[in-house]
């Protein structure tokens, strides 16, 4: 409040001066600073901050990642078969049928247009896989036996090559069939071989 003292002093002194001729009163000093008030709140963020910033430089590019694994395609088996309706695999070997029946010289020829064998199991694994193709009804399949008993007496495929693997029922290979007779699988997995080779049975061919 001294600024205002000092006012009404000096007019004081004005008057004084005027009446008197001499001074009447003199302001004071002023006194010491007062205590630091309190911090004010805090204001508002910035643009730049409510929007996290403007986007920095685009940095160095990195360092060239390890290369990939090949990309899994289908190798020679998978695209042999593609369009089959009944694929079947048991280690490096491939089944594959349409599920046709037919006569046991169509389903060598057939097989044989295709680059592939008629079915023949090397071990029993591949003996019942093969019979995972039967139906409700039909339930018997051609395989790869030689249908010339002079060529082998049933003991070779259509190649002459010697069968590492058999899997006949009983009383077979039928002795009585003394020329031609064809190999089929049954419904309980064994080999009987018949004279009806125009019988009509599963084509399935190997790779």
């Amino acid at each position: 409040m001294w600024p205002l003292f000092c006012v009404v002093c000096l007019l004081n002194f004005i008057g004084s001066s005027i009446i008197n001729g001499q001074t009447a009163c003199s302001c004071p000093e002023p006194g010491p600073p007062g205590v630091d008030g309190n911090h004010g709140l805090n204001g508002l963020a910035g643009l730049d901050a409510l929007s996290g910033g403007p986007t920095g430089p685009r940095g160095p590019p990195g360092a060239p990642g390890k290369p990939g694994e090949p990309a899994a395609g289908p190798g020679p088996l998978g695209q042999k078969a593609i369009n089959y309706d009944f694929v079947r695999t048991v280690g490096q070997k491939l089944f594959v049928s349409y599920k046709e029946r037919d006569f046991f010289s169509t389903a060598v020829e057939f097989c044989t247009q295709q680059g592939l064998e008629l079915a023949l199991p090397q071990n029993e694994e591949e003996n019942n896989m093969l019979t995972q193709i039967y139906g409700d009804i039909y339930k018997e399949a051609w395989i790869n036996v030689n249908n010339n008993k002079a060529k082998g007496n049933f003991q070779t495929d259509m190649k002459n090559r010697a069968l590492t693997f058999t899997k006949w029922g009983n009383g077979q290979p039928d002795k009585s069939i003394q020329g031609t007779g064809c190999t089929r699988l049954t419904e309980n997995g064994f080999w009987e071989v018949t004279t009806e080779c125009t019988n009509n049975g599963y084509i399935i061919c190997q790779l």
